[in-house]
């Protein structure tokens, strides 16, 4: 019989560009609490998430390899939330390629239950893991054994989550949003930069097979509408100076100990 995997022995990669964001964040997560058995990574300097990424893989010692914004924060029991999909998996689909806590389905349907700053509680909570087509970047799970890799042509640091699944895809691997409810404590840009359009010129040429495909930020198309609308409407955002949506939030601790309130009604904005 083939041994489930287990979350006793994790590693987490984070790409970082600011150590205080960090601290203030990831690393406040109960998960990594001192003493704790997993492995960190942390990634610095690089010029795009897949090499990152790619790289981190292989310095993992553990097969199940979480990969997280530096802004993320993971309440108590969000490894044993993992591991329970994970054993859900183990019996429906043992072969599953990327798990993620929030992603869209090939007809466009968000999946997941996430706090984000600025938007408050995004989606609805699951019952069990959901097919998707794409995951949103802020947490993607994968295991190191499944040989999956980040494509390195595709720049910067957007759309790797939707890279990735759609390499399992054609690996003929599902991915999946699974209930593992999870605080993205970022700072809401309304405006996106350059590297944003340019990433999805990337995932387009190299994925056009899989094309429409339904991101959590753009619907990836044959012939840009989305885009078009959305540079419209950043472009009368900028006339408005109106470029960022909401802060991140300096208090995390206080974040996280509102939703591990035992009473706690994670549906609006803290």
């Amino acid at each position: 019989m083939t041994e489930v995997l287990t979350t006793k022995h994790v590693t987490f990669v984070a790409n970082v560009n600011d150590k205080l964001v960090l601290e203030k964040n990831l690393m406040i997560s109960p998960c990594f609490n001192t003493p704790h058995p997993h492995q960190l990574v942390l990634q610095k300097n690089f010029d795009s998430a897949a090499k990152a990424y790619n790289d981190a893989l292989s310095k993992s010692v553990n097969d199940l390899v979480v990969f997280a914004h530096q802004d993320i924060i993971f309440p108590s029991g969000w490894l044993s939330q993992l591991e329970d999909s994970i054993r859900l998996l183990a019996t429906k689909d043992p072969n599953w390629g990327v798990l993620g806590i929030f992603g869209k389905t090939s007809n466009g349907e968000e999946a997941g239950y996430v706090y984000s700053t600025g938007l408050g509680i995004i989606g609805d909570p699951l019952e069990g893991p959901k097919q998707v087509q794409t995951l949103d970047e802020i947490v993607l799970i994968l295991r190191k054994s499944s040989g999956l890799k980040f494509d390195e042509r595709l720049p910067h640091f957007h759309f790797y989550g939707a890279d990735i699944c759609l390499a399992a895809q054609k690996k003929g691997m599902q991915s999946y949003a699974i209930p593992a409810f999870c605080i993205h404590n970022t700072q809401f840009n309304l405006v996106m930069p350059s590297e944003f359009y340019a990433s999805y010129t990337a995932l387009k040429t190299i994925w056009k097979e899989y094309v429409p495909v339904h991101t959590t930020c753009i619907r990836v198309t044959k012939f840009n509408l989305d885009v078009y609308r959305r540079r419209l409407n950043e472009i009368n955002l900028r006339l408005r100076r109106k470029t960022v949506g909401a802060l991140r939030q300096e208090d995390s601790y206080r974040l996280l100990r509102e939703f591990e309130k035992p009473d706690a009604n994670p549906s609006t904005e803290s």
